[in-house]
């Protein structure tokens, strides 16, 4: 055996040693974890993917067999790629578009309120339904920011679902006592983005 074959079987081994060890690691500490529950998720910061990240959890979820409803906060009703296929599974989800567009399209703080009112009627709505067991609220990080809806009902709502029922947050700037009470937060950096240099938003991409 030459040298270099020699040192390529050394290299081997080791590789596999320090696999066994991470699998040994990895297997004990999924052993540990037996808790399951309904968890609070909040994607929040920057970066673009909050949105996109939730509808595919909820794609993940209908693909479980689980009932989904989302509602979305502030985006008005305009057609996205994603609401258009997920009505393919019109059985499991359900998506409730209750706003008007963002704040400086309407131009009405009053009108902006109503319309958050309602939508956080709905949200409240479904999660009081037993058929679901996922329900994103899309936006609703915006809607406290504005102070559109009182944190101390939302957080109190919240805390108050049945054990099993998740439920995805999304926007920017959420709220510290949201962030607290979450089980998962992830956070969108903004690291370099088209729009910077000019490229408009694309069929596919963004909606």
């Amino acid at each position: 055996m030459t040298d270099t074959a020699a040192d390529a079987d050394e290299l081997n081994r080791r590789h596999a040693e320090k696999m066994k060890r991470r699998k040994a690691l990895q297997e004990r500490a999924l052993a540990s974890k037996t808790v399951e529950k309904g968890l609070l998720m909040v994607h929040t910061g920057k970066g673009k993917g909050k949105s996109t990240a939730a509808f595919g959890l909820m794609m993940r979820a209908a693909g479980h067999g689980m009932r989904v409803g989302m509602v979305q906060f502030v985006k008005g009703a305009w057609s996205t790629g994603e609401t258009v296929a997920l009505e393919r599974f019109e059985d499991l989800v359900d998506f409730h578009t209750m706003g008007e567009g963002f704040t400086w399209d309407t131009q009405d703080r009053a009108r902006d309120i109503a319309a958050a009112e309602a939508a956080w009627a709905k949200a409240k709505e479904l999660m009081a339904d037993p058929r679901y067991r996922l329900i994103v609220l899309d936006e609703l990080n915006i809607v406290l920011r504005m102070e559109y809806l009182p944190l101390d009902e939302v957080l109190a709502t919240l805390a108050a679902r049945r054990p099993d029922l998740h439920v995805c947050i999304t926007g920017r700037n959420a709220k510290p006592e949201l962030i607290a009470a979450a089980d998962l937060v992830t956070e969108m950096t903004l690291v370099k983005h088209p729009f910077e240099a000019g490229v408009k938003a694309q069929a596919g991409i963004e909606f």
